[in-house]
């Protein structure tokens, strides 16, 4: 008789950062609306110009500024009591640097510059080579299927395993019918660096990782 084998086979692979997003902010409070609103688009001029300097030297790939917020509030003292309004307006700014020695430059300039936020940096590899990467690691989550497949198989002393079914997790139909629990999506896990003194970036690896869910056939 035939022994049917079910296992979910994993495998991740690290792969140098490519691609950095950078999001910061124009930001500017004042008692005055409308000064807000200047001093900040007097920020954003210059910020804007830099990241078109850095497009034309291949650094930058894409950037954007396309959310503009203007709001007002009152704060409260130490005390609790109000204080009078202040005005706010913040203009958002994203860049994608693939120069990482000017990105440093970069946010080591604009990071001590007043009232300019900047969010944080997202490491990722590029787009381009995403599906490669992960064509990759997937082959490899399937050959650990097969051997774990046939580890089960020579523990019970049977011969070659044979794949019936290979999916994404939870999306393996049993044998009579029918599916498991709801689908999960195949683990892609990416690692972020932190910034040190000096802006001295250097990226942790991106770690993909992947999970298939195989069953086998053994004789």
């Amino acid at each position: 008789m035939a022994l049917d084998i079910t296992v979910r086979g994993s495998a991740e692979q690290r792969y140098p950062a490519e691609r950095a997003v950078v999001s910061m902010a124009a930001a500017v409070e004042s008692d005055d609306k409308q000064q807000a609103f200047s001093r900040a688009t007097a920020i954003q001029e210059p910020l804007v110009s830099q990241l078109k300097e850095l497009v034309e030297l291949r650094a930058v790939g894409v950037w954007s500024s396309d959310q503009v917020r203007v709001f007002s509030h009152r704060p409260r003292d130490a005390e609790g009591n109000r204080l009078a309004v202040v005005h706010v307006a913040r203009i958002q700014v994203s860049a994608e640097f693939t120069d990482f020695e000017r990105l440093s430059g970069f946010l080591d300039f604009w990071s001590g510059t007043d009232a300019v936020e900047v969010s944080g940096v997202s490491w990722d590899v590029s787009t381009k080579n995403r599906r490669s990467y992960e064509t990759e690691v997937r082959k490899a989550a399937v050959d650990d299927a097969v051997a774990k497949a046939q580890s089960y198989a020579n523990a019970v002393r049977r011969g070659k395993v044979v794949a019936l079914q290979i999916a994404d997790p939870g999306m393996l139909t049993h044998p009579v019918g029918g599916r498991d629990s709801m689908p999960e999506l195949t683990r892609v896990a990416f690692a972020e660096s932190g910034r040190g003194p000096g802006l001295d970036l250097t990226p942790e690896d991106i770690v993909i990782h992947v999970d298939v869910d195989a069953r086998f056939q053994s004789d």
